[in-house]
């Protein structure tokens, strides 16, 4: 699997990455004037270019500071003619918007923005075209604001413990798998930026995405470094991940 490193946290530069994987390829980007989602957009789409070009037998890994770059890799899947589902691991929900968010925190409406919710702030300028919520795998969520928690009530996103996930609960087709390492519990993981109580061990995300690999239906995956350098949170799960993956730590 070729590794593809986008070494931000939204549009900070992290100077010590502190990535899980080695990258064999790094994309930077000039950042352009405006709104963040503007200043984001040429980012993503040099993201989306580096996975088009890397799409094929061997699914590329794209190991990021966040889980927004995800919406360049689903963009790149698709301009590859891939039109993915996706199976989101991750502590938090990711569904929040403009209108609920109380941070402002843009990562947070990672998974909301690939299902389509206004396009304009940037699915549009990336050429992303949504993913319908029944495509769509939620796994590992324990932290969830009321908004998110009310509309994953109503949504049709499928949910479950990392414990229970089966291929059986998978949506049909090719798989996007993104993994914010947040979902561990972070007694298995130290200096994250959002800890979440709970959670799966190191060891079970690990049997989780054994298991997803071998239907052989990954187009890619993403892995958010979501923690701050310098902790040796890369140390202590790179391995482990690197082996499930096949590829260098």
């Amino acid at each position: 699997m070729p590794v593809i490193g986008v070494p931000y946290h939204l549009d900070e530069f992290l100077t010590e990455p502190d990535f899980a994987l080695r990258p064999d390829e790094i994309v930077t980007a000039e950042f352009s004037a405006g709104d963040m989602w503007a200043r984001l957009a040429p980012l993503y789409s040099a993201v989306a270019d580096a996975v088009a070009a890397g799409a094929g037998e061997t699914p590329p890994v794209v190991v990021s500071g966040d889980c927004l770059t995800a919406l360049g890799t689903v963009t790149g899947l698709q301009r590859a003619g891939t039109d993915p589902a996706i199976v989101w691991f991750d502590a938090h929900g990711d569904v929040q918007t403009p209108e609920t968010t109380t941070s402002g925190y843009l990562a947070g409406m990672s998974l909301r923005m690939l299902t389509g919710h206004r396009p304009e702030l940037i699915a549009e300028p990336l050429g992303l075209r949504p993913v319908p919520e029944e495509r769509m795998v939620l796994t590992g969520s324990r932290d969830l604001d009321p908004p998110e928690a009310d509309y994953l009530h109503k949504a049709r996103i499928r949910r479950y413990e990392v414990a229970d996930l089966t291929v059986a609960g998978l949506p049909d087709g090719p798989l996007y798998v993104h993994v914010d390492l947040d979902v561990v519990t972070p007694s298995d993981l130290p200096g994250l930026r959002f800890p979440a109580p709970g959670g799966p061990s190191a060891d079970q995300l690990a049997g989780a995405l054994q298991l997803l690999l071998a239907t052989g239906r990954v187009a890619a995956v993403g892995l958010a470094c979501s923690w701050l350098p310098g902790h040796g949170a890369a140390a202590t799960i790179g391995p482990r991940l690197a082996a499930v993956l096949g590829v260098r730590q």
